[in-house]
């Protein structure tokens, strides 16, 4: 299947999805975060959305934090490693991210085409998974699918702003229920606290670190090489293998979602 980049009726349809409540339930609403869930015609794939208002942090600040892969890696924890594979258009690019399941899980990467769009008082980045030549699945990895992922920041005044995210992932697995039960009530509204307390910590951070950087909003200043939306295909969930894990049991002694920033 071709890949097509993401146009304003795309991000548009997105925006309303993250502020629709029709065929949400709220799994968790506590200290400013709340998590809803919806289940789709698949088993495996669940819907989760979550908000954080951050009362002391700007709309553009929250942007440049998702935005900026030097920052990420110091605050995102669950992380392993990520990196741009090049860039589509000037406001479109192709990238990898790996992160660390809960044990005993196998550990979860992607390859993403992620594209983004300031509009008006709102920020709005969505990517989706896709298949790119030179980046197949890895061994030791678990290639999952994004089928849909990304953020709505909107603005709330001066120095006030609201977050949401919104994924829908095929995990490319059959997961253990306490593994699905433990994203809604603890990894999720802990991921919202830790995206809060980073932007919080990047104005400062950021002054430090190549102040005027950021391609993002500057394309003159993005570096990655140019790759063509034909080298791509959409990544099917049906073409990669799917893994069993239903009966693993948790582990006491290490969750990868307990670090704090």
């Amino acid at each position: 299947m071709p890949v097509q980049i993401p146009d304003d009726s795309d991000f548009s349809s997105f925006k309303d999805q993250c502020l629709s409540s029709d065929g949400w339930m709220s799994r968790y609403n506590k200290a400013g975060v709340t998590v809803w869930c919806r289940q789709e015609e698949s088993k495996t794939v669940q819907k989760l959305k979550m908000r954080i208002v951050c009362k002391d942090v700007t709309a553009e600040t929250l942007y440049d934090v998702l935005h900026d892969t030097s920052y990420r890696r110091k605050w995102d924890t669950n992380m392993i490693d990520t990196y741009d594979i090049g860039r589509l258009t000037v406001n479109a690019d192709v990238g990898y991210y790996s992160w660390k399941c809960p044990s005993p899980l196998k550990n979860r990467d992607f390859v993403t085409m992620r594209s983004w769009l300031p509009l008006g008082n709102d920020y709005l980045i969505i990517n989706y998974s896709v298949k790119h030549p030179q980046h197949p699945p890895k061994k030791d990895y678990v290639r999952a699918v994004s089928l849909l992922t990304g953020y709505l920041i909107q603005s709330n005044g001066a120095n006030c702003s609201t977050l949401y995210y919104l994924t829908q992932v095929d995990p490319k697995g059959s997961l253990p229920k306490w593994v699905v039960n433990r994203v809604s009530q603890f990894v999720a509204p802990k991921a919202m606290r830790k995206i809060y307390k980073a932007s919080q910590k990047y104005p400062e951070w950021k002054r430090k670190h190549n102040p005027t950087l950021k391609p993002w909003m500057f394309p003159e200043q993005n570096s990655l090489p140019c790759i063509s939306v034909s080298e791509l295909t959409v990544q099917r969930t049906d073409s990669l293998e799917n893994i069993d894990e239903s009966g693993l049991s948790e582990e006491k002694t290490h969750h990868s979602d307990d670090d704090e920033t």
